[in-house]
């Protein structure tokens, strides 16, 4: 009997011969391959199914934001501004801001535009904002005091101490400008530079009886950006002083 028939000759290598051999050996690796090809389609789906969609949402979203929200604000503001101001001086800032914010929001530029957005709002307060600066002091308080500038010491500055009230009498705060310090701070009680015969008026006043009878020296109404005084002020203020 010829030897060849008890030999084994392995099949030739090919593409049908690695099938069978995965094929023979799938114990082997299908469960890993089962647990990858899951996982990668979880993530698939996720990406393709979730993430894009929402990405996509959210940078439509941006756009009509861009495109129609943060100009439909600023046009509303505006009409605000121009119903309910007395001064010309408010329009033409509304008028602005709005003509910057809009060029900005067509740029793409988000936070420039909300920035504008956020001004405009702040000036429709403005507006709205009503208060009286009355000038502070009882019978021990301080109404008033003078100092020598710190750049011109033999200069002297008068002021009156106010405070602003809204119409209920509650304090208001403010930013004002210290002369002094090139610092705007925000409160609601400050010195007021007035000439030194307003100065010397006031203490007069005082000394009568102890009490401040012309105590009023700005009013702020509604639909004005800056209050009225009713008696003359040299421009000036200072936020921090000492007490005798």
């Amino acid at each position: 009997m010829p030897r060849a028939r008890f030999s084994y000759d392995p099949p030739a290598p090919g593409f049908g011969t690695t099938l069978a051999r995965l094929y023979v050996s799938r114990k082997q690796w299908g469960v890993p391959f089962l647990a990858i090809a899951g996982l990668l389609l979880v993530i698939g789906f996720g990406f393709f199914g979730i993430y894009q969609p929402l990405e996509r949402g959210q940078a439509e979203q941006a756009r009509i934001e861009l495109s129609e929200g943060l100009p439909g604000q600023m046009d509303a503001l505006y009409e605000t501004i121009f119903d309910e101001t007395k001064v010309q001086q408010a329009v033409t800032q509304a008028e602005a801001l709005r003509t910057r914010g809009k060029a900005l929001a067509a740029e793409g530029n988000r936070s420039a535009a909300e920035g504008v957005v956020a001004q405009m709002t702040e000036l429709r307060d403005l507006l709205r904002q009503q208060y009286t600066l009355r000038i502070v002091g009882d019978l021990d308080g301080l109404s008033g005091f003078w100092r020598s500038p710190s750049n011109n010491t033999d200069a002297t500055n008068f002021y009156l101490v106010v405070e602003a009230l809204d119409e209920n009498g509650n304090p208001v705060k403010l930013p004002v400008l210290n002369e002094e310090t090139n610092r705007t701070d925000t409160v609601s009680t400050w010195g007021v530079r007035v000439p030194p015969a307003v100065y010397d008026s006031v203490a007069a006043d005082k000394r009568d009886d102890g009490i401040i009878q012309a105590n009023i020296v700005a009013r702020k109404i509604d639909g004005f950006l800056e209050p009225e005084y009713l008696m003359p002020v040299s421009g000036g203020a200072v936020t921090e002083w000492e007490n005798p």
